[in-house]
């Protein structure tokens, strides 16, 4: 991109095209000017009055670690962008639609979609100035007053729809976790075969047990990990040794990997085959570990005497809430509280209250 500055206006080397019966154009800019030219209504004014969403400040940290940390393997998406007043395209020989969108140099350029991606990379560009070699395409469209930008700024996020946690740790090949839940998934029992990889909700009549996003939150819990945590080989190693283990220890997933029960049927009747089982169980073996590090495979398996079953009174106090499932942080605890009771390992005093709190006496 280069300014005209004879002409007082920005020249953008731009592709034409036609929604609705109006044009839009379609540039590729330097990251280095994105932060220039392109504004966003951040004055503290009325909704009604704005364009746009305030922009979350808590979304633009991580969104700039991103692009820090993947220099040369970071995708970012166009951003979409209104011009305040009318602009000139002058076609180039020979064809309709490609030719260089002219565009007065006071004129607002307000972004309708991609203003934390325009944060983050003004936040980034000032740690890794060398960035701003790159380019990001920008789809510009003439903007009709502010009741067409709101509108713009709805129909763009209306249908915007994020994966699904499953599916999301399924194609991160960034993320630790999700390569270490990947992993489990594809080369242990009881999760090879029994794995859903793309929901995170099985279906009634599916034939898996688990999600992918469910192992990956019981395995952090296990290891006692945050969010994009790392790992290293030996905490992978463990964790892989204690699902084993656990496998070891449950019959149902035994049969269920055998094909002599079907998977729909131990959903139907046990708690350990839905994500707070799994995650109660994770939570259990990074207590019994700590406690016993050498002795824990023994004591796991006391789980061979747990009655599992959603009729229990013990799950129906600690798991159900109404008569269904709860995933809830204290229904978690309370269920991995039933477990180190059954495995003779003490409670925390956290734990302690908890079940004073919750629970009837």
């Amino acid at each position: 991109m280069t300014s005209l500055t004879a002409n007082y206006c920005y020249s953008f080397p731009a592709v034409r095209g036609m929604q609705a019966g109006r044009p839009f154009y379609i540039a590729t800019c330097p990251l280095r000017i994105i932060p220039k030219i392109f504004s966003f209504d951040e004055s503290e004014v009325p909704p009604e009055l704005r364009a746009q969403r305030i922009i979350n400040k808590a979304r633009i940290p991580e969104m700039v670690r991103y692009l820090l940390n993947n220099p040369k393997d970071y995708v970012f998406s166009a951003l979409t962008a209104s011009i305040a007043v009318d602009v000139e395209f002058e076609e180039h020989a020979g064809s309709y639609n490609l030719g260089t969108l002219r565009v007065p140099m006071d004129a607002q350029i307000l972004i309708n979609d991609g203003q934390h991606r325009r944060k983050a990379i003004e936040e980034a560009l000032e740690e890794r100035p060398e960035l701003g070699q790159d380019n990001i395409p920008v789809l510009f469209f003439v903007d009709e007053g502010l009741r067409r930008s709101q509108q713009m700024f709805a129909d763009l996020n209306k249908y915007a729809v994020k994966p699904s946690p499953s599916l999301a740790t399924l194609y991160d090949h960034r993320d630790p976790e999700s390569e270490l839940a990947r992993s489990l998934a594809t080369t242990i029992c009881p999760f090879i075969g029994l794995t859903e990889m793309e929901r995170s909700n099985v279906a009634v009549r599916s034939n898996k047990l688990f999600t992918l996003s469910s192992i990956k939150q019981a395995t952090r819990a296990l290891l006692s990990k945050g969010n994009r945590d790392s790992y290293s080989a030996s905490e992978s190693e463990l964790a892989k040794k204690y699902w084993e283990a656990v496998y070891k220890c449950m019959p149902d997933w035994q049969m269920a990997i055998k094909k002599e029960v079907s998977p729909t049927q131990l959903r139907l009747e046990y708690i350990h085959a839905h994500g707070v089982g799994l995650h109660a169980l994770g939570l259990l073996g990074k207590h019994l570990i700590l406690a016993c590090p050498d002795t824990w495979e023994n004591k796991l398996q006391n789980l061979r005497g747990i009655d599992w079953s959603k009729t229990n009174p013990e799950w129906l106090r600690r798991t159900m809430s109404h008569g269904k499932l709860s995933k809830s942080t204290a229904s978690i605890q309370l269920t991995c509280n039933a477990l180190k009771k059954a495995l003779q390992l003490p409670l925390t005093p956290d734990e302690v209250v908890l079940e004073q709190q919750v629970l009837p006496q």
